[in-house]
């Protein structure tokens, strides 16, 4: 099978920082990978070379067979990569419907066309009900909803996930599991950064681990918390799956 993401030698380099360092790995059409490792590994640089906000310093990265590393970050979106970030930042004087429909105006000019996205793309996080309401009446796990469905507006094929679920309680997080599982189900191939291990292990099918830029571990959740490197540099000796 062909991948749909491609990252061979990837690094980047800010003077004499290495934050990624020669990282290579393949996203499969529809399954849910994640990408771990201590702060600052590099993960958030490596999802920001992967979507245009950073050309590498060296390597490359294929989408669909195509070269996109340097590629201007609204071209890779229209291309079928889309992300969020770590922190939200709604538009606080448009409505959850209004707020999601920006992310469709990266494919269309029509305002019926983007509504009708906005709207499916509300629908699939569970945020269909609340399309009218001003966003600061929103909880905390409904603002990380509106920033995936603002993503799944652009039609993505790739849908990279910067710490969706930091500072939600374990009841609101399997809910962002459900929504996540249900978008790999219908073919959404997802990148996830994710601390919690016990969110990894249920969600993810691959797992990518990086430490000081370096990847060192790479395989299913058992065969990552199985591996000594990834206990000795991140999860600690007493960690239990």
């Amino acid at each position: 099978m062909t991948a749909l993401l491609e990252v061979k030698n990837l690094s980047r380099s800010f003077g004499g920082l290495v934050a990624v360092k020669d990282v290579n790995f393949t996203l499969e059409a529809g399954r849910i990978t994640a990408l771990i490792g201590p702060n600052g590994a590099g993960k958030t640089t490596c999802f920001n070379l992967v979507a245009g906000s950073l050309s590498p310093t060296s390597g490359q990265v294929f989408f669909e067979g195509r070269q996109i590393d340097s590629t201007p970050p609204e071209i890779v979106c229209r291309m079928g990569i889309a992300r969020t970030f770590q922190i939200v930042r709604p538009m606080r004087d448009m409505s959850v419907l209004e707020n999601a429909m920006v992310g469709a105006f990266s494919w269309t000019k029509s305002v019926m066309e983007a509504k009708s996205k906005a709207y499916e793309s509300l629908e699939s996080v569970g945020l269909a009900g609340k399309a009218n309401a001003r966003t600061d009446q929103l909880t905390l796990p409904d603002r990380k909803m509106l920033e995936t469905a603002k993503a799944l507006s652009t039609r993505p094929k790739l849908l990279l996930l910067d710490e969706v679920m930091a500072g939600l309680r374990p009841t609101e997080a399997a809910g962002v599991v459900r929504v996540l599982q249900t978008l790999a189900e219908g073919g959404l191939t997802i990148l996830l950064v994710e601390h919690v291990m016990r969110i990894v292990m249920e969600v993810a099918s691959n797992v990518v681990v990086l430490h000081h830029g370096a990847k060192i571990a790479e395989g299913s959740p058992a065969e990552v918390v199985a591996d000594q490197k990834v206990l000795d540099s991140y999860l600690g000796a007493g960690f239990h799956a």
